[in-house]
């Protein structure tokens, strides 16, 4: 599993979708999970190019590190420390040019030679 993770990981950090989608299965489901409550939950490869298009302007960098890695049976588990810039104003009172920084852990499932399950889960 780890070196598709690896692929997808290393387009995510290039801001690059179509790379991104090369990695996916057609029913991938992706979730988003902060604090514990379920923010994003999208189900297919058209609604995550949706998504993932849609976020592309938010940061002129990011970049997820792989912490600490595990699988067991069909899951792979990766600690992850993300960073980022912010390429714009946000409603929230975030501002162009200011930085991000937070650990969190990423669980990827896969299915035909695809991850078909992605879950993104941070405090």
């Amino acid at each position: 599993m780890r070196p598709l993770i690896d692929r997808y990981i290393d387009a995510y950090n290039r801001i690059d979708v179509d790379a991104m989608l090369l990695t996916l299965h057609p029913d991938i489901v992706f979730e988003n999970i902060s604090g514990g409550t379920l923010n994003v939950h999208v189900q297919g490869i058209a609604e995550f190019e949706r998504l993932a298009r849609s976020t592309q302007p938010l940061f002129s960098t990011r970049r997820q590190i792989i912490t600490a890695y595990s699988e067991v049976g069909d899951t792979a588990t990766a600690h992850i420390l993300f960073d980022g810039t912010f390429a714009m104003d946000l409603p929230n009172g975030v501002r162009a040019g200011q930085s991000i920084c937070m650990p969190g852990r990423s669980e990827f499932r896969i299915h035909d030679g695809l991850l078909i399950y992605i879950a993104d889960h941070s405090d």
